[in-house]
């Protein structure tokens, strides 16, 4: 059934309850943009929360030929890393209004038998030009009583849908189909990567993997085919790895000025480095300030935002009176970056969500018009220190206004 725009459940975010708005329209010093912060939900009770909230912009399928905005998210289940089917809300009207969350049936949980589940988490959607569809690239997790199994091959899998929004009919989630299944690629994960499409309309999907043996994680950039129903493995670039704690995960990649940047999560701190075509990356380094100082995001992911000449790193901190927080995840902020000795302009920095006890980590970022991107995220509330403080376990959009079009 094609849904109708004028027939989707929908609320005002100033009018709702769950959907309380405010705003900081505070130009920085460069006046490069301003932010404005809306709550568009609010869900607390113990049980679940909602989490990995990250958006997408289909254009001219809105209002008044404007971008269609959809957001994909889920419940986390208040155990580590467990997760619901998929749910998806979407605005036809930049985010001014939204369908509430809807858990799409092709998008819930599988049962494998035997008491096991299969969820996709971890989900990035984004739009794919040439085929007029939209992707959601994530993780298959496979649990048992709320616990992840890794004992069978691609326990962890690399897995795929495919939305037609002139249908409104998405796909049960696939798999892609990379070599070495029993080997290198025992386990497979595209979770929270910002990922691209290149201009013939192949796709550059990171992702973290390792063999069957409990050792680091390495990060590869995979090219891929998309013939506007199956994403297909083509090749993968260099594999990067790192021999401290769990290794190398969550990367996200950019394509800013003719180059590729890739920044990665490690236990211990964030890395950075670039590549000419988005396989082949030169040595990775440590994140950090201007200045020389370390950056002092660890164990958690940074993402990306560009806009003319200037690149954003989106990121999470030590070093803010947060050490309260679980990992430092909050406040989120977002700093330039000098594209060249890749670090972060410390005076450019900007907290985009202000700390409230809870986690901010596990963000999306993304670009929805020629003058306006978006940073989403919802609040992790592990304890009811975090209450005490303020959090609501809010859903938020950060938007990014740019003070001139791209």
């Amino acid at each position: 059934m094609i849904l109708s725009r004028l027939t989707l459940p929908r609320f005002v975010a100033s009018l709702c309850a769950i959907a309380a708005t405010w705003a900081q329209d505070v130009p920085d010093s460069s006046a490069a943009y301003t932010i404005q912060l809306d709550t568009v939900l609010r869900h607390d009770d113990g049980e679940w929360l909602w989490f990995h909230p990250r958006a997408a912009a289909m254009p001219g399928l809105g209002k008044d030929g404007g971008p269609a905005i959809l957001l994909t998210l889920q419940k986390h289940l208040q155990k580590s890393d467990f997760y619901s089917g998929l749910h998806v809300m979407r605005s036809d009207d930049l985010g001014v209004t939204w369908s509430t969350p809807d858990p799409r049936p092709e998008l819930a949980w599988q049962d494998e038998g035997d008491g096991v589940t299969v969820a996709v988490c971890d989900v990035t959607p984004g739009w794919h030009a040439p085929s007029g569809k939209l992707l959601a690239v994530g993780i298959k997790v496979r649990y048992k009583e709320g616990a992840q199994l890794l004992d069978k091959p691609r326990s962890h899998d690399a897995a795929f849908t495919v939305y037609d929004p002139r249908a409104d009919t998405w796909t049960p989630w696939r798999m892609i189909d990379t070599p070495e299944r029993d080997g290198k690629f025992y386990l497979v994960s595209p979770g929270c990567v910002q990922w691209l499409v290149k201009d013939g309309g192949d796709l550059l999907i990171p992702m973290y993997f390792r063999g069957p043996e409990d050792s680091p994680f390495a990060v590869t950039v995979l090219r891929c085919g998309f013939d506007g129903t199956a994403i297909s493995y083509i090749e993968h670039g260099d594999e990067l790895s790192l021999p401290v704690e769990r290794g190398l995960v969550e990367p996200s990649l950019v394509l800013f000025k003719g180059k590729y940047y890739l920044t990665l999560r490690n236990d211990v701190k964030g890395y950075v480095t670039t590549s000419t075509d988005g396989l082949h990356f030169e040595s990775i380094r440590a994140w950090t300030f201007d200045d020389g100082e370390d950056l002092g995001s660890y164990n958690t992911q940074q993402h990306w935002l560009s806009h003319g000449d200037e690149l954003y790193l989106v990121y999470t901190r030590r070093g803010a009176d947060n050490d309260h927080v679980f990992r430092h995840r909050a406040p989120l902020f977002m700093g330039k970056v000098d594209p060249e000795r890749l670090c972060v302009l410390r005076a450019t920095e900007r907290v985009l969500i202000p700390e409230r006890g809870a986690t901010l980590g596990n963000s999306g970022a993304c670009a929805i018009t020629p003058t306006e991107s978006w940073v989403t995220v919802s609040e992790g509330i592990w304890n009811d220190d975090a209450r005490k403080r303020g959090a609501q376990g809010d859903t938020y959009i950060a938007r990014i206004r740019w003070a001139s079009e791209e």
